[in-house]
């Protein structure tokens, strides 16, 4: 749980609430890193603190392997991906402030968890089977019904209240959420966000089925990513 209150003093406890900042106004602080119109918080719910929600307490399970780099990845990595899939922009280096407020914060929300202790069914977003096989027909109704007021109609549209769930202001084609069975469970647990668990596991199915059949930007693997080089001194 993250509580301001009781964070040390100094300079890390200052980088831990930065941290925290980062995840809520993500736009207001890193916008010539992100390409969307949201905010980590949009995911990780509660600023990463709500079991089920995309919890940040992650800290004690990283390196670890990472079957879509086919590699072992650090937490840097993991944060790294996040900005070019989900925000679909590019990483701030791994030695700047943002990461390391970012790593600090996530570390904060870690404490008393082991190291490499595997999350359980009632922190992470758990895989699921729905009863029938997706139909976006009508997911679009359970949209309109239930989603549409604070996502807009055209669910991309200027007059969403929270974040745009497709169009070019959305998370691109190989974010986590892009994944039918991630963004179902998202949904099952998260969403309405002022009615969470009321809907039925093949509603969220049918829902998210109908959101991602829409287009969103298509993420562009082969880019190069560099960051600005540092003397030696600064290590």
């Amino acid at each position: 749980m993250y509580d301001p209150r009781a964070l040390p003093t100094g300079p890390v406890g200052d980088l831990v609430r930065y941290g925290h900042e980062l995840i809520v106004k993500t736009r207001a602080h890193m916008k010539p890193y992100i390409g969307v119109d949201m905010d980590c918080s949009a995911c990780h719910v509660n600023a990463g603190t709500r079991p089920r929600g995309e919890s940040l307490a992650v800290y004690g399970q990283f390196p670890q392997w990472n079957k879509r780099a086919n590699r072992v990845i650090a937490l840097q990595d993991r944060l790294a991906e996040c900005f070019l899939y989900s925000m679909n922009g590019r990483p701030p280096a791994y030695n700047s402030r943002e990461m390391e407020a970012l790593v600090a914060y996530i570390a904060y929300l870690s404490r008393g968890i082991p190291i490499g202790a595997t999350p359980g069914p009632s922190v992470r977003i758990a895989r699921f089977d729905p009863p029938q096989k997706a139909d976006p027909r009508r997911g679009a109704l359970i949209y309109t019904q239930k989603c549409s007021a604070c996502h807009g109609e055209g669910g991309a549209d200027k007059q969403h209240i929270y974040p745009p769930l497709w169009g070019s202001k959305s998370f691109n084609d190989i974010a986590g959420m892009h994944r039918l069975w991630t963004m179902a469970g998202f949904v099952l647990y998260n969403m309405p966000q002022n009615a969470p668990g009321t809907l039925i596991e093949q509603d969220a199915y049918d829902v998210s089925d109908y959101v991602l059949s829409h287009s969103r930007p298509h993420a562009r693997k082969n880019r190069i990513i560099t960051f600005a080089p540092r003397r030696a001194g600064y290590f």
